[in-house]
């Protein structure tokens, strides 16, 4: 396959230019090597850049595959340009075993049409008391340790596993949030009281994290700060680096471009200058997650983490729930979670278009950054790397609809907007896994 006439977006190896990609046996052959035996495809006007590797979703299997399947989720994935995904473990049953692992990696290679690569648990059973062997499920073949959904109430217990990251290369990437100080559905502020929702205060996500801080320089292991969502959060994350502790951090999308208001249905953006959209019935809990969407002042200090390299790596917390767990039921009692794979290009993009940062920046920030840190062998384009391209077009505007979208859950507060930027197509090995 040789992908032509695109503007070649590379940052690992600096290129930024038009030209063509070669395609040759599931790698990259070479840049602007010419091949009449190619198969050729015409990218004018659109963007080739290294396949989007997301650090941080939810695939729902096992167990909840009336939210998402490996076929959908990896499809959902495949449209938004990503070719490397890793997958959280609360599933159920919950990634805490090397035969639980081997299992999920099994059906993985049967059933998805993108690399997807585990997270194990930290903790017996995702319950925060009982370590589990973290030797055995890195030989099975999981990347890392997370108990995402729930924070480790044990700290016993994370800094065994914040010990086991020192001689097994794996992070331990924590969820934030005081147990004591849940029971909320959004944010705990002036727009929580407005509505008479009970909130979720920024302190719940900032004291775990600063335990969990506090726990790796004690044990000078690799900790993974999971959406941080809050200023308070940022300046925690940029202290302990400044002290030299191994922590890598990452930002959402939807928290660096929206904030409370949607959920009291006002869809304005923030950081960028994107139109608001219609006004949606309040409380919307569409847009309800986990951390929740915050305050201008809160997606304002996280933009600015991410441009002075407090926070690594953007990723989307894909997670998928059905429409049933997120409409026609009080907002307390729906899920947390947005659907994101999709939306995370535009979403971001609105960001370039606002002046904050480039194109060749965003491509980093969701291709070689976060293979570096994982040292997986994609995010670039070098020859004979892994053929994990995406072609995509900036300019290109689509409405958001249930119909539009791979998922197979749609729950996402973007629904029925029109968003710019959208994938044109995603490679895999060199397999076409996505056209639009």
């Amino acid at each position: 396959m040789l992908l032509k006439n695109g503007r070649i977006v590379d940052p690992a190896n600096g290129i930024d230019r038009v030209g063509s990609v070669l395609l040759r046996d599931g790698v990259v052959a070479g840049i602007d090597v010419e091949d009449s035996s190619a198969t050729e495809v015409d990218c004018t006007g659109n963007i080739v850049s290294p396949g989007f590797i997301d650090l941080h979703a939810h695939l729902r299997v096992p167990g909840f595959e009336h939210k998402e399947t490996l076929a959908t989720g990896s499809a959902s994935a495949a449209a938004g340009g990503f070719t490397t995904v890793l997958c959280m473990p609360n599933t159920r049953p919950p990634l805490d075993n090397a035969q639980t692992v081997k299992e999920l990696i099994a059906r993985i290679d049967a059933e998805s049409c993108v690399r997807i690569l585990p997270i194990a648990t930290i903790s017996a059973e995702r319950q925060g008391l009982a370590s589990i062997d973290y030797d055995a499920v890195i030989a099975a073949g999981a990347v890392a340790f997370s108990d995402d959904g729930d924070s480790t109430i044990d700290s016993g217990v994370m800094a065994e596993a914040l010990r086991a990251t020192t001689r097994l290369g794996a992070p331990v990437m924590v969820h934030c949030e005081d147990r004591g100080l849940v029971g909320g559905a959004m944010h705990e502020g002036a727009v929580s009281a407005e509505l008479g929702v009970k909130g979720l205060p920024a302190a719940a996500e900032e004291i775990i994290l600063g335990r969990d801080l506090m726990l790796a320089e004690m044990t000078g292991g690799w900790l993974y700060g999971l959406h941080v969502s809050t200023a308070r959060g940022v300046e925690l994350v940029r202290e302990y680096k400044a002290r030299g502790v191994n922590v890598t951090a990452e930002a959402m999308p939807h928290h660096l471009i929206m904030t409370a208001e949607w959920v009291a249905g006002r869809r304005h953006f923030v950081n960028c200058n994107e139109p608001d959209g219609e006004p949606t019935e309040a409380p919307d809990a569409l847009a309800k997650v986990n951390p929740p969407l915050r305050t201008a002042a809160d997606a304002r200090a996280l933009l600015e983490g991410l441009l002075d390299g407090t926070i690594d790596v953007i990723a989307t917390d894909h997670a998928p729930h059905a429409m049933s767990e997120k409409v026609g039921i009080p907002i307390e009692a729906a899920a947390f979670g947005m659907s994101g794979f999709e939306v995370a290009l535009p979403s971001i993009l609105a960001l370039v278009r606002a002046g904050h940062f480039d194109i060749p920046q965003l491509v980093r920030w969701m291709t070689s950054k976060p293979a570096e840190i994982f040292d997986l062998p994609g995010g670039r384009l070098s020859p004979g790397s892994p053929a994990d391209v995406v072609v995509w077009n900036p300019e290109q505007r689509w409405q958001v609809t249930p119909d539009a979208l791979k998922t197979l859950s749609p729950n996402t507060p973007l629904l029925g907007m029109t968003l710019q930027g959208r994938v044109v197509r995603t490679f895999v090995a060199g397999n076409e896994v996505h056209a639009a």
